[in-house]
C-alpha cells in the first residue's frame, strides 16, 4: 500500500523548462574577449571540395554603356578571377554574365558578383563597383521611377537630391559613408548596411516630398556631435533634434476649361484667304492697285502710331485732376474770404457814417482796427 504523502517527505525540485529545444547556455558565450559581432574573412581551407552546383546570373546593360564596358572588362574579369568566378561580356545580346567555377570556394561571393555587374549596367565606374566583393561593403539600387508621376515634379526632386553643384550629394556622402549616384531612374548605393538603410530613407523622403535632404543633413550632423559624447551614448537623442514641420505651400488653381455642348456636326469651315480677296473684291484689282492699297494702309497704320505716341509725350505735361480741384477749391475760398470782407467793410462804413453824425470819432483810428480784425478773421477761416 502506498501512503499518502506527509509534509515531512521531500521531493526533487523540477528542473526548468526552456522554451527553446537548443537554448542552453554556449561555453564561448560567457568568454568576454571574443566579439559576436565581428564577421570574419572568408578562408578557402573551410570548403576545399568547392561547389557541387554551377550558379550564374546575368543583366542587361544599355547601348551607351557598351564601349565603357568593352574598355574595362579585363580589370573586371581579373578582379573575378581572383575569387573563382568567371565572367562573360556579350555584346551582341547586350548582356554581362557571371558564374561560378570549380574554383570557387565562397558560396555568397556569386552575390557579390551579381551585384557587380548590376552596378556597371547603372553607370558606377569600374574601381567604385569592384570594391562590392569586399565583405564589408553592400549595396542598394533603389527605383525611384514609379514613385511620382508627374514628370517635372519627377525631375525636380531628383535634382534636389543633388543639389547645386552636386553639394547635396557629397555632404550625404561624407555622412552616411556611402557612395551614391544619381542616375536616370534609380540611385545606386554603397556602403555599410547602416548607411544604406540612412540613405535609403532620404532618397524616398526627398522622392515623396516629405521631406527636404538638407534638413536630413542637419539631424545627421547633430548626431554625429552627439556620438562624440560618451556621457549621451545610452540616452534618447530625440530632445536635441530639430524637429521640421511641413509647410502648406498654395498652389496655382488650375484653369478648369468649360465644356461645350456636344454637336455631332462638324464646325463651319472657315474661309479661306482667297474667299476673303474675292469678298472684298481685292482678287480682281490689278497689282499697281493692290500695291497702292498696301501703301495706303502702311500709311494709316503709320499715322495712328505717330498719334499715339505724341499722346503718350504730351501725357507727362498734362497736371493731374487732384491739384487742379485743390487749387480751384483755394480759389473759391479766397474769393469767398474778400466778398465776406468787403460785405464787412461796407457795414463798418455805414456804422461809421451814422456814429460821425452823432459825434466825432477819429476815422484813421477806427479804419485800421477794423483792418486787423478782419485779418484775423481770414486767416482763421483759411
Amino acid at each position: 500500500m502506498e501512503h499518502e504523502n506527509d509534509g515531512d517527505v521531500s521531493h526533487p525540485p523540477k528542473s526548468k523548462k526552456h522554451k527553446g529545444k537548443h537554448d542552453k547556455p554556449k561555453p564561448w558565450d560567457e568568454d568576454p574577449n571574443i566579439d559576436h559581432w565581428k564577421i570574419d574573412k572568408f578562408d578557402a581551407s573551410w570548403n576545399e571540395s568547392g561547389l557541387l552546383e554551377v550558379s550564374s546570373f546575368s543583366t542587361l546593360f544599355p547601348q551607351y554603356r557598351e564601349k565603357y564596358l568593352q574598355e574595362v572588362w579585363p580589370n573586371v574579369k581579373s578582379a573575378l578571377k581572383e575569387y573563382g568566378i568567371s565572367g562573360e561580356l556579350n555584346l551582341v545580346e547586350g548582356s554581362m554574365t557571371v558564374s561560378t567555377t570549380r574554383k570557387t570556394r565562397d558560396p555568397y561571393i556569386i552575390i557579390k558578383a551579381r551585384d557587380l555587374i548590376k552596378l556597371l549596367s547603372r553607370s558606377v565606374p569600374v574601381h567604385q563597383a569592384i570594391k562590392i566583393l569586399d565583405d564589408e561593403i553592400q549595396c542598394d539600387i533603389i527605383k525611384i521611377a514609379n514613385l511620382v508621376r508627374n514628370k517635372e515634379r519627377f525631375v525636380k526632386r531628383r535634382q534636389h537630391l543633388v543639389g547645386p553643384n552636386s553639394s547635396t550629394l557629397k555632404a550625404l556622402e561624407i555622412l552616411t559613408g556611402c557612395y551614391i549616384l544619381v542616375q536616370g531612374n534609380t540611385v545606386a548605393a554603397m556602403g555599410s548596411f547602416k548607411g544604406l538603410k540612412q540613405v535609403r530613407r532620404i532618397v524616398e523622403d526627398c522622392i515623396l516630398n516629405k521631406m527636404h535632404p538638407v534638413y536630413h543633413i542637419k539631424v545627421l550632423m547633430m548626431k554625429k556631435e552627439l556620438e562624440k559624447d560618451p556621457a549621451l551614448a545610452q540616452e534618447n537623442w530625440d530632445r536635441f533634434l530639430p524637429k521640421f514641420k511641413k509647410k502648406n505651400v498654395k498652389q496655382k488653381k488650375v484653369k478648369t476649361k468649360e465644356k461645350k455642348p456636344y454637336t455631332p456636326f462638324p464646325p463651319p469651315q472657315q474661309p479661306s484667304k482667297i474667299d476673303e480677296q474675292l469678298a472684298s473684291g481685292e482678287f480682281f484689282m490689278s497689282q499697281k492697285k493692290k500695291s497702292a492699297k498696301k501703301w495706303r494702309e502702311k500709311q494709316e497704320q503709320q499715322a495712328q502710331k505717330t498719334a499715339e505716341n505724341k499722346r503718350k509725350r504730351e501725357a507727362a505735361f498734362v497736371p493731374p485732376e487732384v491739384e487742379l480741384r485743390d487749387r480751384e477749391a483755394k480759389s473759391e475760398d479766397n474769393n469767398k474770404d474778400v466778398a465776406a470782407m468787403a460785405m464787412s467793410l461796407k457795414k463798418k462804413a455805414e456804422e461809421f457814417g451814422k456814429q460821425k453824425l452823432s459825434e466825432n470819432i477819429n476815422a484813421e483810428a477806427y479804419i485800421a482796427a477794423t483792418g486787423e480784425t478782419s485779418r484775423k478773421k481770414s486767416k482763421r477761416s483759411v
